[in-house]
């Protein structure tokens, strides 16, 4: 057996900014020298930032990319770092082709990078392109056609990227031609629920399958919608875990490995080996370092332990921190705005702000209407001198009155007027102070349609977008139970949590006088927007057949509403957004 010591940085690029970027590789192959690594490795299209959309059909995009991972690569070479191969990922184009019929112009690929003494030593392309979900890969690149397989200290390195660990056949089983001692993949996979043994499986399988280990370096941080929650991991050739990252955070993840040595001396040049072609992927051999190092002494493996797979909540609320944190930081936001009401969902909100950007960087501003309960002002101010941010309250029903003088509204009209001064105010101290506006509604609301146009839809980010009205709830008192095991005082009141939700804006008013209760309206909608179910299936299941009918007649009309709010952070397997795409214009009725 051989050994090599292998480091892999999970970090947290920003789409676009490449000479950042470059730095973030830099500073963390740098520590990945000072650890003694024998290979340092970083996540898909590291250079550029995942996912970078259409800009991968910006021809100057692409050559600013390839320009940058020459530089990083004599960089690194400068300052020491030449010896330690450096894998990165990129935006490349495919060279000495022409144009092909449904293809991206250009030829832009999803490429990987093995840096070397000062030089570009290896490259690839992703092969498997997904276009499920949130990807949207054939639109973007064209595929690779070679797996790499490095000789590095006498064992075989494979590298593939992210999609072609999950799709059998090409560079997997190309790899297991090849004979491996380890699968390398970069990767870019955002964070869902119950995902976290979705990907340990799959390399325990692949592992199987090849006969090698697999070392799985995953993004992390908050691009957009979407959330990078990390989670690297090696397992060895049996498929048995050996090492694994902490979860939503920068990390640099070294792990001692004991490798098969190469069977034959892998003395030469670059090879092909087109009778291994498999599923029309080649294995290109490159030859850095035959000899294995000298024998040392294993640091032990860091195994971070997970937390009880049955009770995910606390995961979805750092994920929806993560989103928040990032968006603003990313976008240049300093500090945050939020209309507290009193109620669970503003309250989520702004707690999961302030614990992404800090109480000194979060604006309540409290709106009362004259439909507001006593309660409920005096349930936002609590929550205010709770978390200690600042709160300005402006009573809105003057500004109501005088365009009521104006202009006559009655019934859904005038209570929308409320909303919608609210959201005028809220822009209005954005646009004045610079601050970051936080949408409030849940994905019920926006699933029935039960929310404002230009009036509690108005922000720029919005925190629990794709966060059921019963999550909300869940997600409240996990945060006040982890507050109080850490010995602190609960940011939410209970009576934000205990009593029943209501829009207020006419007098009694309740969601329930609108909305079936959110228990089983949750599990009607889940059904039928995450998975597709439609009448037949749902009645199956046991759901009211007009109570269907109604629940599919509200979603399917609110799709104008959801078009036009803002983006929030990704948590479940299909939100609203990327995940989902359904026509505005739409007279399709479902059969019974």
């Amino acid at each position: 057996m051989a050994q090599l010591r292998i480091a892999m940085a999970q970090v947290n690029p920003t789409v676009g900014d490449l000479d950042g970027n470059c730095r973030l590789v830099l500073d963390y192959a740098r520590r990945a020298h000072e650890a003694g690594a024998h290979l340092a490795v970083f996540p898909e299209l590291v250079v550029t930032g995942y996912p970078v959309e259409d800009l991968a059909l910006r021809n100057s995009f692409v050559s600013a990319s390839i320009k940058a991972v020459a530089a990083l690569a004599e960089q690194l070479a400068q300052e020491g770092l030449g010896e330690l191969p450096v894998g990165v990922g990129y935006l490349s184009r495919r060279v000495g082709v022409g144009e092909r019929y449904g293809q991206p112009a250009g030829a832009p690929q999803n490429a990987f990078a093995l840096l070397y003494r000062g030089r570009v030593e290896v490259t690839s392309a992703k092969h498997h392109l997904p276009n499920y979900g949130v990807f949207d890969e054939f639109r973007h690149f064209v595929p690779g056609e070679a797996l790499p397989v490095v000789r590095l200290h006498g064992v075989d390195v494979a590298f593939a990227v992210c999609e072609d660990l999950w799709q059998g056949g090409g560079p997997v089983a190309a790899a297991r031609r090849a004979r491996a001692g380890l699968l390398v993949t970069v990767n870019a996979s955002p964070y869902e629920r119950d995902k976290d043994n979705v990907r340990l499986e799959l390399c325990q399988r692949r592992a199987r399958e090849i006969g090698a280990a697999v070392g799985y370096v995953n993004m992390s941080g908050g691009q957009d919608e979407l959330i990078f929650d990390g989670d690297s991991l090696i397992v060895d050739s049996e498929g048995e875990l050996v090492a694994r990252a902490p979860k939503f955070a920068e990390d640099l993840f070294v792990t001692d490995l004991a490798l098969p040595a190469a069977a034959d001396s892998g003395e030469g040049p670059v090879s092909e080996e087109p009778a291994q072609a498999v599923d029309g992927v080649r294995v290109v051999r490159h030859l850095l370092s035959p000899e294995p190092v000298a024998a040392y002494a294993p640091d032990p493996p860091v195994l971070t332990p997970r937390a009880d797979p049955a009770s995910d909540v606390g995961e979805v609320y750092r994920a929806l921190v993560v989103g928040v944190r990032d968006y603003a930081r990313k976008n240049g936001f300093a500090s945050a705005a939020v209309a507290l009401s009193g109620g669970i969902d503003s309250a989520v909100s702004i707690t999961v702000a302030v614990d992404a950007l800090g109480p000194d960087r979060v604006h309540a501003l409290l709106l009362p209407s004259k439909y507001s309960s006593e309660h409920s002002v005096s349930d936002a101010e609590e929550l205010v001198k709770r978390q200690g941010i600042s709160a300005r309250t402006v009573a809105i029903a003057p500004i109501v009155a005088a365009f009521e003088e104006s202009i006559t509204l009655e019934g859904l009209a005038a209570e929308n007027l409320q909303a919608r001064v609210r959201g005028t105010l809220l822009m209005g101290l954005s646009n004045q102070e610079g601050h970051l506006v936080l949408a409030t509604g849940n994905k019920s609301e926006l699933a029935t349609g039960y929310s404002t146009l230009y009036g509690d839809s108005v922000g720029g980010f919005a925190p629990i977008k794709d966060c059921w009205k019963s999550l909300v709830w869940e997600l409240a008192r996990w945060r006040n139970a982890a507050a109080e095991r850490a010995g602190e005082v609960p940011p939410i009141p209970e009576n934000s949590i205990a009593k029943p939700p209501s829009a207020e804006l006419r007098p009694g008013q309740l969601d329930t006088d609108s909305l079936p209760d959110y228990d089983l309206l949750d599990g009607l909608l889940d059904a039928y927007v995450g998975t597709d179910q439609g009448m037949r299936e749902l009645t199956s299941a046991g759901y009211d057949p007009e109570l269907v009918r109604r629940v599919i007649r509200m979603v399917d009309r609110a799709e104008y509403k959801r078009r036009q709010y803002p983006p929030g952070p990704k948590i479940s397997s299909r939100n609203f957004g990327r995940d989902r795409r359904l026509p505005i214009t739409n007279r399709w009725t479902p059969p019974d």
